[in-house]
């Protein structure tokens, strides 16, 4: 299997989205996959200027010259696509969301319809392949990452890929604290592991295993108090600069 795993967070490999990311795309290796990982802040990717170029003068290709043209190829080539990225306002981040919408030249201009829906035609090279999402939210219920997986089912079913799944941990930045406090969170860690093997071997992640990587670290009582420590301790250094 040949991976492209895109980590859309600023913070690149040192944010929180990585924390389960990594561990994630170990397994895939560890199971056999072929894996490459770009992050986007290390790219220069322009948004989409919908002059759609690339659906009639260049089919397949931007008339943007930047590190989109050489990530392209990757996609296509790629049987599986790894979206990850933390949760902003409801979505990606700015960075990933312009990388996907920079794929609109995978699409031409012929219509049809197709999962129930008028859909623009897609390239053959980019069908059928299949597509999961690796996100981090700083907030306490998973029930905030619903607007992002619905964008990201819909984005699949705009390029005929297939959604096998989502690997969500909310109230990350928990995560990272109970980590420096040297406190056990390894089942959540070998969960995002196993997600990769399971992944890699059979095409899907079972409930079980998606439901440790993003199980309850602390209350919603102690994320708060947590949380509201963190912001009075900011506003003090704030007022003392």
């Amino acid at each position: 299997m040949n991976v492209l795993a895109i980590n859309g967070s600023p913070h690149g490999g040192k944010g929180n989205t990585a924390l389960i990311l990594d561990p994630f795309l170990e397994g895939m290796r560890d199971a056999g996959a072929d894996v490459e990982l770009v992050c986007t802040r290390d790219l220069d990717i322009n948004p989409c200027l919908g002059c759609f170029g690339c659906w009639i003068k260049t089919p397949g290709q931007c008339v943007q010259q930047d590190d989109m043209a050489g990530l392209l190829p990757w996609l296509r080539e790629a049987d599986m696509w790894v979206f990850a990225s933390p949760l902003y306002f409801d979505g990606p981040s700015g960075s990933l969301k312009n990388l996907m919408d920079r794929m609109t030249a995978f699409l031409r201009l012929p219509a049809e319809v197709r999962s129930g829906r008028s859909r623009h035609l897609v390239e053959d090279e980019v069908k059928g392949g299949k597509v999961v999402l690796v996100s981090n939210c700083g907030l306490w219920e998973i029930g905030n990452f619903e607007p992002l997986v619905a964008q990201v089912k819909g984005f699949c079913r705009h390029v005929d890929r297939e959604f096998v799944g989502a690997l969500l941990r909310p109230h990350g930045q928990t995560l990272r604290d109970v980590l420096r406090r040297g406190e056990l969170v390894d089942d959540v860690l070998e969960a995002a592991r196993e997600a990769g093997r399971q992944l890699a071997r059979e095409g899907r992640v079972s409930k079980e295993t998606l439901d440790i990587v993003g199980r309850e670290l602390v209350s919603l009582e102690e994320y708060l108090e947590s949380m509201n420590q963190k912001a009075k301790r900011l506003e003090s250094r704030l007022d003392s600069e």
